[in-house]
């Protein structure tokens, strides 16, 4: 198989959907409402990480596209728990997206601690071939949920995914601890918002 080819089309689908999200922030700001998107990130799965899937899940070439849903990756993280559910209903009336699955692990988090909201997506790419319609994994998440997931992230490469007990305990009550933050947050968000943009107003008198 020809890689650079095959990814070539996942690599347009994470740069032009990274744009539109980023779009949506720029909106609200322009028209002074609170934006449910903080950020925006996006890859496209490493060659490697991909035929290590391939081959867990004993998979053909021909499978790949349709049986590994995040080759395209988007990562969307929200200031508060209602933002990310804010962004869903975004994302629903979209035309250019059409929803294949939704797992909900904020309602049901993993027995690790992981919270998150994952869709997948069939998106549009217009190439030279014509239009190409791939599979494309969001997750939605707040900044404790995003910054929790990463630590686990790093042990569980560190451990190859055996953390010992002890620090897998202490993960799971972080994880209990990132999402009171969460919580509390939400029982401020009012007071957040405003102060929010007085600060922006601020700089932006600053900026003119």
């Amino acid at each position: 198989m020809d890689w650079e080819v095959f990814l070539n089309p996942y690599n347009q689908a994470v740069d032009e959907l990274k744009i539109k999200f980023k779009g949506i922030r720029e909106q609200c700001v322009i028209e002074n409402k609170h934006t449910p998107v903080e950020f925006v990130t996006g890859r496209v799965k490493p060659i490697a990480s991909i035929l290590d899937k391939m081959k867990r899940k004993n998979l053909s070439i021909e499978e790949v596209e349709t049986e590994i849903q995040d080759i395209a990756g988007l990562r969307i993280m929200c200031q508060f728990v209602d933002d990310i559910y804010a962004v869903i209903e975004l994302l629903q009336k979209r035309n250019d997206l059409e929803f294949v699955e939704i797992r909900d692990y904020i309602t049901n988090k993993k027995p690790s601690g992981y919270r998150s909201f994952h869709v997948v997506v069939s998106y549009p790419v217009q190439t030279v071939d014509g239009e190409k319609r791939l599979l494309v994994e969001i997750q939605i998440r707040t900044l404790a949920m995003n910054f929790w997931a990463t630590i686990e992230h790093s042990l569980n490469y560190k451990y190859g995914g055996a953390i010992p007990t002890n620090i897998e305990e202490r993960l799971q009550r972080a994880a209990e601890a990132a999402f009171r933050l969460d919580e509390e947050m939400s029982l401020i968000k009012g007071e957040i918002q405003e102060a929010q943009k007085i600060f922006e107003l601020k700089e932006s008198r600053k900026r003119t």
